[in-house]
């Protein structure tokens, strides 16, 4: 956007640029050399365009196709997830038959499980014996073996 400005010269006698709001007040003053040369350094959306060769411009237009696209993806996502969050805060109770059901599994005794595992483990390694008994014992009929 451009704006209207004044030209002045300071008590030194160098030459500002002087720029005012609606009510006629100062808004901002800078001397000309500055401001001249900010000018020179920047370039309009025309002078921008007519400088870019053609293919310049389709990668331009490529990418901000692109980045609409993504844009596009991301507020779908965004609505996804506030439907889901609805349909989750918004559920209908569960019929009493199912919410029995669940009730009778969430009861069930695991502690029951837990020991009957444990005396099962016990019993069989009562049975088995020691892994150390075992080797002895092997190592014994390997020299009976022999000596026969």
């Amino acid at each position: 956007m451009a704006t209207r400005r004044t030209t002045m010269r300071s008590r030194s006698g160098k030459k500002l640029y002087a720029v005012r709001d609606e009510s006629g007040q100062f808004k901002d003053i800078q001397t000309y050399k500055r401001a001249h040369a900010a000018d020179l350094r920047h370039k309009s959306k025309a002078e921008k365009e007519t400088a870019q060769g053609p293919m310049e411009k389709r990668v331009r237009k490529a990418a901000k196709d692109a980045v609409k696209s993504v844009k596009g993806a991301v507020a779908a996502v965004g609505r996804a997830a506030k439907r889901a969050v609805k349909q989750v805060s918004n559920q209908m109770p569960a019929p009493k038959g199912t919410a029995k059901a669940a009730a009778k599994k969430a009861t069930a005794k695991p502690a029951a499980k837990k020991t009957a595992k444990t005396a099962a483990k016990k019993t069989a390694k009562k049975t088995t014996g020691k892994p150390a008994a075992k080797k002895t014992a092997k190592s014994v009929q390997k020299k009976a073996a022999k000596k026969t």
